[in-house]
């Protein structure tokens, strides 16, 4: 019996070593057209990839793009080409620990560092002291949050905002449902640098696709696009450390729900209602009572969490009729 233990152990050991060092997916042909078109700038000595595109000449109106949990800027491609139509300048960028930026560890990510890669990147840019148009999802709607905090601040050297669109994300924590892996990697504590090295394509695509709506699902290669852009640079074992985003919108909602709530610039929500993380109707009725002044959109009842990739020309839509109203 001893050696039939033996035999096990030496065939598992070798296969889970080989398990745990499988090379990150080739990028697919769209994927890798968009890291070829995009550049870097560095931050504290850290590598952060961004998309700029000059789009309509003559106008000066920039809008920056602030992507979600735990995609990246490319969360936006389905709706790029139609901002170009409006804006002079598209912006995105991928925040640190996700997409093709670097991704370290062992690293204390925080909302704050976010917002500060973002200020610096539009110093980068020499955009500093334009009005920027803030488009944003899910965690990135809590990194505008940081941002105009600091612009009601009226810090020096800080982001001035023309405008800000959020769209489906967790800005009130009472009302914010996560994912029960995100539950598991967020606490768990010893276990969850293991449970980040387990984490596979299979893992990872029976997640997330619960978090859209059913008639609008993304394909198994739109999935793996995803997950390509998570295992870049290791992304997959910086998750767990990415995941605090949640403990900090709860130990900072004052800040963050109060810098919504005191808004005077014009600001917009775009809403897919079916989202299982901000259900419908508590997350609208909060909203609406919290920000009295704010405009919604609320699309199609099968939209949910991802509005911009599920119901593109939606939310295209949505987000121009507000742009246009002021």
């Amino acid at each position: 019996m001893r050696e039939w233990w033996v035999q096990v152990g030496l065939l598992a050991v070798p296969l889970l070593a080989a398990y745990l060092h499988i090379p990150p997916p080739q990028l697919s042909p769209a994927l890798h057209s968009w890291k070829s078109s995009g550049k870097f700038f560095t931050y504290k000595g850290l590598r952060i990839f961004y998309q700029d595109s000059v789009g309509v000449v003559g106008s000066p109106e920039i809008v920056v793009l602030l992507h979600g949990f735990p995609t990246s800027s490319y969360d936006w491609y389905k709706i790029w080409e139609g901002l170009t139509l409006r804006f002079h300048r598209v912006i995105a960028l991928d925040f640190l620990g996700f997409g093709f930026s670097d991704k370290p560890r062992p690293h204390h990510y925080s909302m704050f560092e976010q917002a500060s890669i973002v200020e610096a990147l539009l110093r980068h840019l020499g955009l500093q002291n334009r009005r920027i148009n803030l488009l944003s999802h899910d965690y990135g709607d809590t990194v505008a949050q940081e941002l105009l905090y600091r612009y009601k601040q009226n810090r020096s050297g800080r982001l001035t905002i023309k405008s800000l669109c959020l769209s489906n994300g967790g800005i009130f924590p009472e009302t914010h449902r996560p994912l029960l892996l995100q539950k598991l990697l967020k606490d768990g504590g010893v276990l969850s640098p293991i449970l980040t090295r387990l984490m596979n394509f299979f893992v990872f695509s029976r997640g997330l696709t619960p978090v859209f709506g059913p008639y609008t699902r993304p394909s198994e290669s739109e999935l793996w696009d995803m997950w390509a852009g998570i295992r870049n640079n290791d992304g997959n074992l910086v998750i767990d450390s990415l995941l605090q985003y949640i403990n900090q919108r709860k130990k900072f909602r004052r800040r963050w729900v109060g810098a919504l709530a005191s808004v005077t610039i014009p600001i917009h929500f775009i809403y897919g209602p079916l989202d299982p993380v901000n259900p419908y109707p508590e997350f609208l009725e909060l909203y609406r009572k919290t920000l009295p002044r704010s405009t919604v959109s609320i699309l199609n009842d099968h939209i949910s969490h991802y509005p911009q990739l599920e119901d593109p020309m939606g939310f295209l839509n949505a987000y121009m009729g507000f742009i246009n109203s002021f």
